[in-house]
């Protein structure tokens, strides 16, 4: 049992968390590279092509497809909002806001989708088009299985995917 003073850290070295955060932030890093040259990181172009396949979307819709906190996606849709990429509503009679890309932002994102393709294409073909398609369905049946331990409020399985 690896001990550290007092503490007992048996099992650590298998935490999903760690694993799949360390994994995330090498995966974000090649696609924030590779958009570099576009102004735009990974995280704003999965945001907008979120909105772009579902527009005009709710914040608590986008949300839950991208399995993100309310609060969290807020800030960012604020700095896309700024930036003149996308329009958010007034409250419609249901209290919900809707998202849609301007002009702005659908220029910006076409702008940005052959970096994301050619970070995407290298990805795909160094693991393997088969292993890619293989995790890509593990990785959507874990984050489904997650939301479904974290609560039912968290629901994701009727969004589509924000990108593919």
């Amino acid at each position: 049992m690896p001990r550290v003073g007092n503490l007992d850290l048996t099992g650590t070295g298998h935490c999903a968390s760690f694993h799949l955060r360390r994994t995330a932030r090498a995966v974000t890093r090649a696609y924030d590279t590779a958009l570099l040259e576009t102004g735009m990181r990974s995280t704003q172009f999965t945001m907008l092509v979120g909105i772009a396949k579902n527009q005009p979307v709710s914040i608590g819709a986008l949300a839950n497809a991208l399995v993100m906190d309310a609060t969290t996606l807020t800030r960012g849709l604020r700095l896309l909002h700024n930036d003149g990429l996308i329009t958010i509503s007034n409250r419609s009679t249901m209290r919900q806001r809707f998202l849609a890309l301007t002009r702005k932002g659908a220029r910006a994102l076409a702008r940005s989708l052959p970096a994301w393709r050619k970070v995407q294409q290298k990805l795909v073909s160094t693991i393997g088009s088969e292993q890619w398609n293989d995790l890509r369905g593990r990785l959507e049946t874990l984050a489904h299985t997650v939301v479904a331990i974290d609560g039912p409020s968290k629901d994701i399985s009727s969004e589509k995917p924000a990108s593919s």
